[in-house]
């Protein structure tokens, strides 16, 4: 009687269904579905939000702290929509405070792309995304100036609203075969793309913490009624001592 085929656990069926293989029907699989999915989008990509945040809806202290929040569930939760997508994307406060590696060393998996905004070029070229050598590193600027930045090469998009005029971004990383896109922070730059109706999925953690100040999780247009705010479908999953939300958005924006 033939040996029967070895059994393969559930994060590494989800490697394989991010190159093209089936997805695992596992509860990873059902919560990694959507960013795995083929993008819908005109713009060709599928972008995913995160944020991990207080009870009191606090993403960092005034100082600018923020490491950190959740726990250890959710690091390796981060470290999975990494290894996932194609692009990790932050913007240059989070690069300031943090100096993130932006790698894939809790999971296993492939390190993706890094992509840094930083419209005026003000970052130091000794972040280590600038210097580690550890993935490709995008710097997208609007002003002009050398072509790279360390080992990072230089993208130049035009102004928006946000800054950086973020719809033509994500043109640009799609036209580079970069569809995946994962929107890491900080609170400013998810709020970004979402003010400008360009995420399709968030996923918020939500620790058992309480700061009662500090830098709160979303900069939106502000609403006088509390009809007049965004209201999403969710599904929670619990992340340790943390609970995780995953949020529809579809690319909806403030008011519309």
């Amino acid at each position: 009687m033939p040996d029967a085929p070895p059994q393969i656990d559930e994060w590494t069926a989800l490697l394989a269904a991010r190159a093209g293989g089936p997805l695992p029907q596992g509860p990873l699989g059902r919560l990694f579905a959507p960013v795995l999915a083929a993008p819908r989008t005109d713009d060709g990509c599928t972008v995913v939000g995160r944020l991990a945040q207080t009870l009191d809806g606090r993403i960092a202290t005034a100082a600018g702290s923020s490491q950190w929040i959740g726990g250890e569930a959710d690091i390796l939760h981060t470290h999975r929509l990494r290894a996932l997508c194609d692009v990790v994307l932050v913007g240059a406060g989070t690069v300031r405070h943090d100096d993130p590696r932006l790698t894939t060393r809790e999971v296993a998996g492939p390190n993706p792309v890094r992509v840094v905004l930083d419209a005026d070029r003000r970052l130091p070229a000794a972040h280590r995304v600038f210097t580690d050598g550890a993935a490709p590193t995008l710097l997208v600027a609007a002003t002009d100036g050398p072509a790279a930045q360390g080992q990072a090469e230089v993208i130049r998009v035009a102004r928006g609203a946000a800054g950086l005029d973020l719809a033509a971004l994500l043109r640009l990383l799609a036209a580079r075969g970069l569809r995946r896109v994962f929107v890491e922070g900080g609170g400013r730059t998810v709020s970004a793309f979402l003010a400008a109706g360009l995420l399709d999925r968030l996923h918020v953690t939500v620790a058992p913490v309480i700061l009662g100040s500090g830098i709160p999780a979303f900069s939106l247009p502000e609403v006088a009624r509390i009809a007049d705010g965004m209201r999403f479908g969710w599904s929670v999953t619990p992340l340790g001592d943390d609970i995780l939300c995953d949020i529809a958005i579809a690319r909806a924006r403030p008011g519309a």
